[in-house]
């Protein structure tokens, strides 16, 4: 008996992560083609030439603190924005043990600290301390097998859908479902070391 339920657990993982494989593989046709917009990065952060990556300085910058900048968070937004349809892109956080990424709404506060849950604007993922949590409402703490080292970030825009995908094991992290958008959505990073979209 115990051999035979060990047989049915196995099947089912292998069932399930067939089942991860081929989702994320049909997200993945939605990729789109991100780069980081420095006019909404925080003075602490630097962007790389192609707007690829970002990483945080001790120095700040001397830039003028225009409206669309973050003045309080070390964040930044992707220059793309989305109003309908799904969209798709990934992060590497390999060996980063400190992050915070998604999608948030354009019309956010970048002047003042928030807390990021989506009642603000923010569907967001977060590491801290080998910690991984979904930042809704209220955080949810997930335990995974494994921290991922890329994150697929997947939206469709009019099912009201944020899911969120660690690409190395094919397998879904975590969906905000049920969200309601009313106006463009941005990819969103934070963190204090250096991240890759």
């Amino acid at each position: 008996m115990f051999m035979y339920t060990l047989c049915l657990r196995s099947l089912f993982t292998m069932y399930k992560n067939k089942l991860f494989e081929a989702e994320l593989k049909r997200v993945q046709l939605y990729a789109v083609d991100v780069t980081l917009d420095p006019d909404t990065a925080h003075l602490h952060l630097i962007l790389s030439d192609d707007g690829k990556q970002v990483h945080c300085s001790d120095e700040r910058k001397s830039l003028p603190d225009n409206p669309e900048r973050f003045s309080r968070c070390f964040c930044v937004l992707g220059n793309q924005s989305f109003s309908s349809g799904r969209f798709y892109f990934e992060v590497q956080v390999k060996e980063k043990t400190k992050w915070i990424l998604g999608v948030t709404r354009e019309s956010v506060n970048r002047k003042e600290h928030t807390k990021w849950s989506p009642k603000n604007g923010y569907w967001t993922l977060a590491l801290y301390r080998n910690i991984l949590m979904a930042l809704d409402d209220r955080a949810v703490r997930l335990s995974l097998q494994s921290i991922p080292e890329k994150v697929g970030v997947f939206v469709d825009y009019e099912e009201g859908l944020v899911s969120f995908y660690n690409v190395g094991d094919a397998a879904l992290i975590y969906s905000f479902t049920g969200c309601s958008f009313n106006e463009k959505l941005h990819p969103f990073l934070s963190g204090g070391t250096s991240l890759t979209i």
